[in-house]
């Protein structure tokens, strides 16, 4: 038999039809949501992920399938101008994990259907480096602090919204005391409060930030530097007049003015707690309106933890990093090491040369 009668042996398919291709995406969508969650991925950083891919798609106007890495430059280079090296890594790393998904579940569906071969439109020549440094997050000086949080106290007595007031200002002296970030603050329930742990008690972070989009991961935080007596303070005294449902299973600590299911009321938003510290902010520390974020507060407690004594290994504990380098990130402006060792060398100098003197 010669070559000339080899044919291919695969059913002809019809086209497939707009409304065919859209369903088709969508459901490509919603397998990468899905297998997301198998790995363990939280809620929240799928919707961020997905979220990304699907921005990148408006951008080209096109089916995801068809991108090309042209596509990609465009993207990262003039629809994303202007934003943090860390976000366009981010966004590239969102997209990339996308085509890994496609090229390993749908490589051979995709060119049966539409007849495009998937290739990530990532690569090494668009890619951001992974290499970057922390920005260089200068935290406000002891002074300026206790200026904010001062004024901020005294207006609370007059405020025309006292619990909300007493809930916002309680999320930000969290995020100054014991380093804890927003979103995880925002997650914290009463029950996460634990009174009889350690010498202080300790917060169990229970959604504490994954490294490199592992999900969650947990850690305890103990209550140090003020944290117990402003916990205390803000269980015994306000929480419980937010609702009546405060000891049921999965009450939050900060909760929202609204009622949700019942006489409980919901859980207080991210968006809710910055807003009160920018509106504090901009009342009590108006230089720095628009730059106090609570990460920059979470700064501002590794810094000055590190200043009055504090280990650095303990503080990487209490900020649940894993790697003791961004933990240095967090304070290297405060460090005077080079500074102190070089007055102690010129101290013992001096008192070797008064001895050898004598």
């Amino acid at each position: 038999m010669g070559l000339a009668v080899v044919r291919e042996l695969r059913a002809a398919r019809p086209a497939a039809s707009a409304e065919q291709l859209e369903a088709f995406e969508q459901d490509l969508v919603a397998g990468f949501v899905l297998a997301r969650a198998a790995a363990g991925l939280a809620d929240e950083s799928i919707r961020k992920d997905v979220g990304y891919v699907m921005e990148f798609r408006e951008s080209m106007g096109r089916h995801l399938w068809t991108a090309r890495p042209d596509d990609v430059d465009r993207y990262l280079a003039v629809r994303c101008k202007g934003q943090a090296h860390n976000t366009l890594r981010i966004k590239a790393q969102a997209i990339a994990v996308f085509w890994q998904y496609l090229e390993l579940r749908h490589r051979a569906e995709i060119h049966a259907v539409t007849g495009d071969l998937v290739e990530c439109p990532v690569d090494e020549l668009n890619r951001p480096s992974g290499n970057w440094r922390l920005n260089l997050r200068v935290p406000p000086t002891d002074a300026e602090i206790r200026r904010l949080f001062d004024g901020w106290r005294d207006e609370l007595a007059s405020t025309r919204k006292y619990l909300p007031a007493a809930r916002n200002f309680s999320a930000a002296r969290l995020w100054c005391l014991v380093g804890l970030r927003i979103g995880e603050t925002h997650h914290l329930d009463i029950a996460d409060v634990k009174w009889e742990l350690g010498v202080f008690g300790k917060l169990h972070v229970r959604f504490g930030k994954g490294s490199r989009g592992r999900g969650p991961k947990p850690r305890m935080v103990s209550l140090i530097n003020g944290g117990r007596e402003l916990t205390a303070w803000f269980v015994e005294d306000v929480r419980g007049q937010f609702d009546d449902a405060w000891d049921q299973p999965g009450a939050p600590l900060l909760p929202s003015e609204r009622h949700g299911v019942g006489s409980a009321c919901s859980r207080a938003s991210k968006e809710a707690l910055r807003s009160g510290l920018d509106k504090a902010v901009t009342r009590h520390l108006p230089a720095w309106k628009g730059r106090l974020t609570p990460h920059v507060l979470r700064h501002y407690c590794a810094s000055s933890l590190y200043r009055g004594g504090m280990d650095i290994v303990a503080i990487q504990e209490l900020l649940g990093h894993d790697w003791i380098a961004t933990t240095m990130g967090y304070v290297h402006v405060h460090r005077a090491h080079v500074d102190e060792s070089w007055i102690r060398a010129a101290q013992r100098s001096e008192t070797r040369l008064g001895k050898a003197n004598r």
